[in-house]
Order: structure tokens, then sequence, then C-alpha cells
């Protein structure tokens, strides 16, 4: 039997229960396919689950690799696999949900349907930067009533988006993906640095939130007010918000950044008819889920996403054995796209 390297946890906690571990390989079962890991994406949600915030139990005896993003090549299939073959570039998506296998090891051998083809356009960073932010922002701009379940090009014509935090990963990507799909962009950001990374990713509309006059700013933009926001900050941004939604138009909640409460007027949203969606990733369902990747799947093929500082996202890569900085690059809010470096 070959042995692996892999980083895991025996127990939840600090950084300091990770490890690098051998493991034993596993060969592919009915549905299932083993990856051969070159990058892994580290997100919010993976050191929330290693210290526990997350509840996923871990069985005695076992570890826990962590990560749900990554890319890599495919090394073997198991029967009932027809979508991928050996030697196929891949991305991986979701795959450490309620699984010991994560994408932070050298193997990983995991259900097909959550190994997607790369395009040979693609780099393997942007296939492991893919799945947590990207899934988060194609749902959050498809929640809109009357709008499309999958973006495409044109799907969004006529549709202002405003996403708050620009230069964030969940951000970056509902700018490229809202673009993509026709929408006119506009995006808050709270330093200069920032602005300069909103512009990468392609939008064309940049407001510093903390301006005084950042409403008058995004109504000058769109007098008719914005149809979607994509909010990381309610409790921060909940007044500005306000200001800017048009009549019918979503506030999306992904994030609760800067505080966990949000107090609003309640009188002037009725006469608006705003609504307000709360989203989690591991909420939800199958559908949702299928029609974020297949729509990613789409805009992969058009090439019209991208990572890397001159599109907006910097990547910050960290060997296999400095997953525990990674970690806490992702826990102190660097800016841009922390990667583990696997087997390149």
């Amino acid at each position: 039997m070959i042995h692996i390297r892999a980083a895991g946890y025996a127990v939840t906690g600090g950084r300091d229960v990770l490890t690098i571990v051998d493991l034993p390989t596993r060969d592919p079962g009915p549905g299932e396919v083993r990856v051969r890991i070159h990058v892994s994406g580290v997100n919010p949600t993976d050191w929330k689950s290693r210290n526990g915030a997350i509840h996923m139990p871990i069985p005695d005896g076992a570890v826990q690799v962590p990560h749900l993003d990554g890319a890599g090549v495919v090394d073997a299939v198991g029967a009932d696999v027809s979508h991928v073959r050996p030697g196929d570039r891949v991305w991986l998506w979701l795959i450490a949900f309620k699984r010991l296998e994560g994408t932070a090891q050298e193997f990983a051998t995991v259900p097909a349907d959550l190994v997607r083809r790369l395009p040979d356009s693609a780099s393997f960073e942007l296939g492991a930067s893919l799945g947590v932010p990207f899934i988060t922002a194609h749902h959050a701009l498809t929640l809109r009533r009357g709008g499309p379940r999958r973006l495409a090009p044109g799907v969004l014509d006529g549709v202002t988006v405003l996403v708050a935090g620009g230069a964030g990963a969940v951000g970056n990507a509902a700018i490229q993906l809202a673009i993509w799909a026709g929408a006119r962009v506009i995006t808050t950001v709270s330093t200069e640095a920032k602005v300069r990374l909103a512009r990468a990713a392609g939008a064309r509309h940049v407001v510093g939130y903390r301006d005084q006059d950042a409403a008058e700013q995004i109504r000058r933009i769109a007098p008719g007010g914005v149809d979607i926001v994509v909010e990381v900050a309610p409790a921060v941004n909940v007044e500005l918000d306000l200001a800017v939604i048009a009549q019918h138009g979503e506030i999306v909640v992904y994030a609760n950044n800067g505080g966990d409460a949000v107090t609003m007027p309640v009188r002037s949203q009725m006469a608006q008819a705003v609504t307000w969606r709360f989203v989690l990733l591991y909420s939800m369902t199958a559908d949702d889920l299928d029609d974020a990747v297949s729509s990613i799947d789409h805009a992969l093929g058009d090439r019209a996403l991208r990572v890397g500082e001159e599109f907006g996202l910097p990547l910050h890569h960290y060997p296999l054995d400095r997953i525990a900085d990674a970690h806490a690059a992702v826990e102190d809010a660097v800016v841009g796209k922390v990667l583990v470096d696997v087997g390149r």
C-alpha cells in the first residue's frame, strides 16, 4: 500500500492541531475519482471547521484532511465514471463537507460529481480558487425574483449590482460573474489599494464606502437604485445599502464581517418592497449547487474567470508543511487568495 503526505488534524482547535501525516491511498470505488492534487485552496470556512466553529465530528482514530477546494490531475476513476478520465486536469469543490478527504493531501479520492474538468486555458491556481467563492457569488446573483437560475452572457442585462467588499475573494468572484452575465457593477472598498484591485477585477465603478457621499456617488451612477447588493458586512453597510437599493431590490448577505447584529428601519423597506436574503454555502440545495457549478464551467469555457493580482485577486502560496501559516493568513483576512502547493 502506498502512503501519501497530507495535512490533517485529529481534534479541532487552534492552528497547532495541524500536523503533517502519512495516509494510505485509496482506490476509487464506483462513482469515485482519485485526483493528484496540485493546489489546495484555503477559505474561511476551512479554519472555522478546524477550530470547531462549524461542527464536523471526527471519528476516534481518524484524521480530518482540510480544505474544500482544489485542482489537480485525475489519477484513476472507478466504475460508472465517464465525464473525466485519467490525465484530465480538474477542479474540485466542497469535497471536505461531511467527509474526511480534503484537498490538503497529495491524492484525494472523492465522489465524481465533485470533480469537474479544468480547461487547458485555466491554471491550477484558478481551479483551486473557484469552489467556495464562486459558488457563493453565483448564488447571491441568482436569488432575485424573476431572475435567472444560472448565469450566462446577457442574462443580467439591465441589472445593477452593488458588490460590497470588491477586493475580497467572494467580492472578486461576484464582480467577474456579474460582468460576464451583462450586469452593471458597482463595488465598494475601503482603501486605494483595494480600489486598484476592484478595477482590475473589472468593476468600472468603485466607491469608498467610508466616503461621506458614498450613497450620492452610487445614486449618480444608478439613479434608479441598485437591484442586487452582494453584502459581506451588513452591520457596517446597512445604512448605505438602504440608501441605494432600488424598488423591489434584494440585499443578499453571505457573511457577518464587522458585527452580527443589524438595526434597520422597517416602514421604508416595506414601501420599497426590499428583500433580504441570508445565505450559507452549507444550506444550499443540490439544485443550487448544480446551477452554480454548471455556470462556472460555462464561464471557464468562455475564459471569463481569472485570478492573480493583475485580475484583482493576489495569490499567496504556501507549501504543505506551512499549512498553519496559510490558515493564519486567512484568519488574519489577508487580501487575496491563499493557496497551498501540494504537488507541483
